[in-house]
């Protein structure tokens, strides 16, 4: 029988401090939050590699981020206790149950209804009752609790996403994933009083986020 707390902790250790990540909440939070209860059944036994992990096969495919990935971008963000934090492209809810653990209040931003059905039923599960789903356009964010202290997009993005940015508090902080591929750089947007700035703090490639994609220009 596996045993899904080692294989936790060895993520913990080999994928997470081993790659920068210092900020003892979150590899704590890590620890704490069963990732293979997010996942289809017959993907269970791999729910700790270090990978991008395809929860629904779909059109389009949905996946949960690497581990180091979403951690050293929870790092970015300076995630603090009464924080209040959209997760955009919650999925089936990983990254939500974790942010549950570090901020006060995380509003799970999700279009697929089945998935979002899925995620919510493990937080209630779990006892995360500080989290909750909301379902529509992921693009849209959700201006009804609006303005958030952090943003987190579960997913690479072509552009900086103004709507979404738009929903930040003064001084509040979005993070993601821009560019695709080997030109993936997650990059951490910030409000501040002369306007939104950004910087970028690690090279990442994750799947694109669905609805966040370049549009095609014009071809004369």
């Amino acid at each position: 029988m596996i045993n899904f707390a080692e294989l936790r902790r060895a993520m913990v250790d080999a994928q997470v401090r081993a790659n920068d990540v210092t900020d003892l909440r979150i590899v704590a939070a890590m620890l704490e939050t069963p990732r293979e209860r997010f996942v289809p059944a017959g993907l269970r036994n791999f729910a700790y590699i270090d990978d991008d992990l395809l929860v629904k096969d779909a059109s389009p495919a949905r996946y949960l981020m690497e581990p180091m990935v979403l951690a050293k971008l929870l790092q970015a963000a300076e995630i603090g206790p009464d924080a209040l934090v959209l997760d955009v492209g919650a999925a089936t809810g990983y990254s939500t149950a974790v942010l549950a653990k570090l901020a006060g209040q995380v509003v799970a931003v999700e279009e697929d209804a089945e998935l979002a059905a899925q995620g919510s039923g493990l937080l209630v599960e779990l006892g995360l009752l500080n989290a909750a789903y909301v379902q529509g356009p992921l693009t849209a964010g959700w201006a009804g609790e609006a303005p958030y202290d952090v943003i987190l997009l579960n997913g690479s993005i072509d552009a900086a996403p103004e709507a979404l940015l738009a929903q930040l508090k003064p001084e509040g902080r979005l993070v993601a994933v821009v560019g695709r591929g080997r030109a993936g750089r997650a990059t951490v947007y910030s409000n501040t009083s002369g306007g939104i700035g950004s910087r970028v703090v690690f090279d990442a490639a994750v799947p694109t986020l669905p609805g966040f994609e370049a549009r095609p220009g014009f071809v004369f």
